[in-house]
């Protein structure tokens, strides 16, 4: 019997490409999808799948809240969270809310895929990256240098010269790089240490890079 998807996002292009990728599946069958959590509520207690694939950041009410109320509605639905947040407090929200599994959009067509299988088998399916996370905030691990050793070479040499106090223009100046690569590059070095803002990523460089100044 092939696994029933449904899918929940607001992205309209995010959206159409998770159902393509479903759709494509053999062992699986494209559900009903949503452009916010409102929809989802009012429609998926009718049409119930045995996997949703949830965004957190929706209009209105956010994925976390829908999970909450769809679970008690759907108690054999398994919800994946699969958002750009991997962040511990929305993590944990999302898994006591009553998600099964939580992927970053970044996950690949492959990795998506296996995680529904996973999820749909009994596991609990989430990126590396977020285990990783998830094991540090159990055991109490610091994760401010854990999160910079998680950049990339060149995310690392950005997030120097930001550090130094250039802006992105001056930055792509400076390494040889077009704007949007920079600003790309920016985006993903906020996702990987879970900051919102250039003073809070720098501030976590520096608190990163603080002991071995002490050394």
């Amino acid at each position: 019997m092939k696994i029933v998807v449904s899918i929940v996002e607001d992205h309209e292009s995010l959206r159409q490409l998770l159902a393509e990728w479903v759709g494509q599946a053999p062992d699986m069958k494209l559900g009903r999808t949503y452009p916010d959590a409102e929809s989802a509520l009012a429609d998926l207690p009718q049409n119930p799948a045995d996997v949703v694939l949830m965004d957190i950041n929706l209009p209105g009410l956010n994925g976390i809240e829908c999970v909450r109320q769809l679970k008690t509605l759907l108690p054999a639905t398994q919800f994946v969270m699969v958002t750009v947040y991997m962040d511990a407090d929305r993590i944990f929200k999302a898994l006591a809310a009553g998600a099964t599994g939580y992927l970053l959009k970044r996950s690949s067509h492959t990795e998506l895929l296996q995680a529904i299988r996973e999820v749909a088998a009994g596991g609990s399916p989430m990126s590396r990256n977020i285990a990783r996370l998830i094991v540090e905030k159990f055991h109490g691990t610091p994760t401010v240098s854990s999160d910079v050793e998680r950049l990339s070479d060149r995310e690392l040499e950005v997030l120097r010269l930001l550090a130094r106090g250039q802006c992105n223009k001056e930055v792509a100046a400076s390494l040889n790089l077009s704007f949007h690569t920079v600003h790309t590059l920016v985006r993903r070095i906020y996702e990987k240490l879970h900051v919102h803002t250039r003073r809070e990523a720098v501030a976590r460089f520096h608190q990163a890079n603080q002991p071995r100044q002490q050394e």
